[in-house]
């Protein structure tokens, strides 16, 4: 057999490592508000956790995949996390990056320190022990490590929004124009003197649409069924 081939297994098992750890509390999966607050409901009560996030920042969706003009949609007192209320000089409406800073200094405050870049491949509860096995994959260069974290608790907290959809449209692929989804969209400066389509009329398709007039774009929007009064 050709001896580059022992050489490319080689490499394979080398930068391919396994290691596995035995948590002593729940495992909570995604450092997002409900992570966050989850975390701090059990360090409150003196009860160890492992937090695991994919991305290399807490709250990755709010930092990485929301537009500029974001804010909460609802007034702070019903969004602040448990045990601590956001500070009193903010808004009734705080900004996207108002409400970062204040995710940021409660992981902080609670002394939360996720395991960033931890890809969870696989979570299956094991009968036979009761013990949840949570698989995850760290990749640092051209190095890849297996964990493989053992639980007894298992919490999912990786929000109802984490992937994004997009409908099938007849004819999209073979159109000119730019295509983008709302998590990529930051703002209607580059879009100023056109013509933009807008699909959907949810809270993004709304704010997205009023940014683009703020720039002096022209959106149209589409629904699928009449819009409520």
């Amino acid at each position: 057999m050709d001896q580059s081939l022992f050489r490319l297994v080689d490499q394979e098992l080398d930068s391919f490592q396994r290691k596995w750890t035995l948590v002593n509390g729940p495992v909570i999966i995604g450092a997002g508000p409900s992570g966050l607050a989850t975390a701090a409901c059990l360090r409150e009560q003196g009860v160890p956790f492992v937090v695991l996030e994919r991305a290399e920042c807490i709250a990755s969706l709010w930092q990485k995949r929301t537009y500029d003009r974001l804010k909460l949609h609802l007034p702070k007192h019903f969004c602040q996390l448990p045990k601590l209320p956001f500070p009193e000089d903010f808004p009734e409406y705080p900004t996207r990056k108002q409400f970062i800073q204040y995710l940021e200094s409660y992981a902080k405050h609670f002394d939360i320190n996720p395991k960033f870049n931890e890809c969870v491949q696989s979570a299956r509860n094991d009968e036979t022990s009761g013990f949840w096995r949570v698989k995850t994959i760290v990749t640092s260069g051209s190095n890849k490590t297996e964990f493989e974290y053992i639980c007894r608790w298992l919490v999912v907290a990786t929000g109802e929004n984490a992937e994004r959809v997009v409908p099938d449209i007849q004819g999209l692929a073979e159109f000119g124009g730019e295509v983008i989804h709302a998590c990529e969209y930051k703002s209607g400066e580059k879009f100023q003197g056109q013509k933009v389509l807008v699909v959907g009329c949810g809270n993004s398709g709304m704010e997205v649409s009023l940014d683009l007039c703020n720039y002096n774009a022209s959106p149209s929007m589409v629904v699928r069924s009449s819009v409520s009064h």
